[in-house]
């Protein structure tokens, strides 16, 4: 019997998808995580055949949590599920040890592919996060500046982008304003710029969508 893990900090999402791959996969034993903490506790307790986690999970860095379970089991197969653009998070996330990242708006179709594909140990790529690939390497500059940020500093971006306030982001992220303040200070020298609009433009220019 294989065994999968749901990591999801949204119950009502690991219910969802627990219910799809009972009805897709035959002889499955699925078990939930709604944190890293959970998640590392379940992985250390037994090793699972496939891993489909979300991205944002409040006070949860995922590309640690990724590099945590791949220490402990160094074959795991992680596939990221999303509302997140892919063409923004997807790279970065395969780079850190994920077989693919997937959009929660996905179809059954894709998402069995997905999963079929992660499972015979090959990497996933989605139809948007090719077309984003070939743009990008066809229109991008050649230096990216956001390759210069630290993932806190990318998640940062993206909530700006979406025209979060630093309290809103705060929240999410689960950490103090001044230190969001701090890191959007940071974020915008390295990036040279001065305020949103001119963010909101560099991100255009290499083609991140938010």
């Amino acid at each position: 019997m294989r065994k999968f893990l749901l990591v999801d900090d949204h119950s009502i999402v690991r219910s969802g998808m627990k219910f799809l791959l009972s009805e897709v996969y035959e002889n499955v034993s699925i078990d939930e995580a709604g944190n890293d903490v959970e998640a590392i506790e379940k992985v250390v307790g037994g090793k699972y055949d496939f891993i489909l986690m979300d991205i944002e999970m409040p006070g949860t860095n995922t590309i640690k949590l990724i590099e945590h379970i791949l220490s402990l089991q160094n074959d795991a197969r992680i596939l990221m599920f999303s509302m997140n653009a892919e063409n923004v998070y997807g790279n970065r996330y395969i780079k850190a040890g994920a077989k693919g990242y997937l959009s929660k708006g996905a179809s059954v179709d894709e998402i069995k592919t997905a999963i079929d594909t992660v499972l015979k140990n090959k990497h996933y790529y989605s139809d948007t996060m090719l077309d984003g690939l070939i743009n990008e390497m066809q229109n991008k500059p050649k230096d990216n500046p956001f390759e210069k940020l630290s993932e806190r500093e990318f998640s940062i971006v993206h909530l700006l982008l979406k025209g979060m306030t630093i309290t809103e982001i705060s929240s999410q992220l689960n950490i103090q304003p001044s230190t969001t303040g701090t890191y959007k200070a940071r974020l915008f020298d390295k990036l040279q710029v001065k305020n949103i609009m001119e963010l909101a433009d560099l991100a255009k220019a290499y083609n991140l969508k938010y």
